[in-house]
């Protein structure tokens, strides 16, 4: 085994490090040997010198081999193993409609997710709104709701690409989080160690996403639909557009709600609905359960007028611990925050354009999100109503409306909203938020 010093340094200085190299790396780092300094070291190198489509394979493989993989095997599931991930950003709650939706589908649906951290929200955080679900349940009874349910979302256990959990936490305080090569391997080694038969990849581009720019989307939307192919795992990556929050609600309680109405066909936020289905489309054209991306859309469609998706979520939270009737009484059951203002602009006009970064901090600001991993979240407090780019906003239609947890923290919001909102006298028209498709080819 090559010492872990000689390892960096060749990466240090511009090599291309072997499949071996990589796994003993890794197995090294989960075992412990490798020292938080050294892993910082590993990082920084590749951050700076890059790694080939074959260094990034092979990390994603030795990341994946670290800890245990999901073996349905014995589950005798009746249709294929399926998953969407985003790269996150507001509003972007298309996880907890996607499952379900495709579980209606004939899709299982074993969907890993993550907390929020600094301006976007985390899909966990949101389910942990829901009083009783089970965020964090054991391997036994994850695998026993996908196959009841056809889907179950969670987070990360220490069982899943424990390599991923422990070089994650020390990029986040060395400022190498923004590697593409990192962030490849990050998504997709726990992403191949739920067993999955496809995966479609939602990278975000904007104001209010990680990848701001257009290029460095497409670069990242590349990467993964390459690198997850290679290693075995269909995968199409949809670039998506974060220059304002995709559904009208930013939180976490706030966005099951608009979750739920979304199932039940109360409310369809028109970005959000359009992101949904082309994300599912892709997944079902896919694996075979659609001749092609348009009858994928169609089947979607039909779950939700049926009612199939909305069951299958519901299904889907009492199996892990959450209400039985949760569909019907989701107004009811989750929690509310005493204070609610109308966050008006000062002038009259139409939105031209939104910082969603800001959008994001002023729900952290809240306390609906964390600036650091060890904060805690209040599920009540985010923004409702959320103007869209286009809208007319004024004294009797808000910017948004806020709930908070006081009169100061509300007063707060609304100072960032209406720094974060840029009017103009005349309208203009909404650009489609499905950007552009990459697939992955196998090399």
């Amino acid at each position: 085994m090559m010492l872990p010093q000689e390892i960096i340094r060749a990466k240090r200085d511009g090599a291309t490090l072997s499949a071996g190299e990589i796994g003993d790396f890794i197995a090294a780092l989960t075992s412990g040997a490798v020292t938080e300094g050294q892993a910082a070291a590993f990082a920084m190198a590749i951050y700076f010198r890059g790694m080939s489509l074959d260094e990034r394979v092979a990390l994603t493989r030795a990341m994946t081999r670290s800890g245990a993989s999901l073996d349905w095997r014995d589950a005798n599931l009746a249709g294929p193993i399926l998953d969407k991930h985003s790269t996150g950003g507001v509003g972007d709650n298309v996880s907890l409609m996607l499952a379900p939706m495709l579980a209606a589908c004939g899709a299982y649906v074993p969907m890993i997710s993550g907390r929020g951290l600094g301006h976007t929200g985390g899909t966990l955080d949101k389910l942990d709104s829901i009083p009783g679900y089970a965020s964090q349940p054991d391997l036994v009874l994850f695998k026993r709701v996908v196959k009841e349910a056809g889907c179950a979302i969670i987070g990360q256990t220490a069982d899943l690409a424990p390599a991923d959990l422990r070089l994650y936490a020390i990029r986040d305080v060395t400022a190498t989080v923004e590697s593409v090569a990192l962030i490849t391997a990050s998504i997709l080694s726990k992403k191949l160690a739920a067993g999955l038969h496809g995966l479609v990849m939602d990278v975000k581009a904007g104001s209010g996403a990680f990848m701001a720019t257009l290029d460095g989307a497409r670069e990242l939307a590349t990467s993964i639909a390459t690198v997850a192919s290679d290693a075995g795992l269909p995968t199409v990556s949809l670039i998506t557009d974060m220059d304002e929050p995709l559904a009208s609600a930013a939180g976490n309680a706030v966005e099951i709600r608009n979750a739920v109405d979304y199932l039940t066909g109360a409310r369809r936020d028109e970005r959000l609905h359009r992101v949904a289905i082309a994300l599912g489309a892709e997944l079902l054209a896919l694996s075979g359960l659609a001749r092609d991306a348009d009858a994928g859309a169609a089947a979607l469609r039909r779950t939700l007028d049926t009612g199939a998706a909305a069951e299958r979520f519901e299904r889907m939270v009492a199996g892990l611990g959450g209400p039985k009737d949760f569909v019907t009484g989701a107004h009811a059951a989750l929690p509310r925050a005493p204070v609610l203002v109308d966050a008006t602009p000062e002038t009259r006009g139409f939105v031209t354009s939104i910082d969603v970064r800001a959008v994001g901090l002023a729900v952290v600001e809240l306390g609906g999100g964390r600036s650091r991993a060890a904060d805690a979240i209040d599920p009540a407090v985010g923004l409702t109503e959320l103007a869209p780019i286009g809208a007319e906003v004024g004294r009797a239609a808000p910017l948004a409306r806020v709930h908070a947890r006081s009169a100061d923290k509300a007063e707060a919001a609304v100072r960032r909203l209406r720094a974060a909102y840029r009017l103009d006298g005349a309208p203009i028209s909404r650009a489609d938020p499905v950007i552009e498709r990459i697939v992955g080819a196998p090399q």
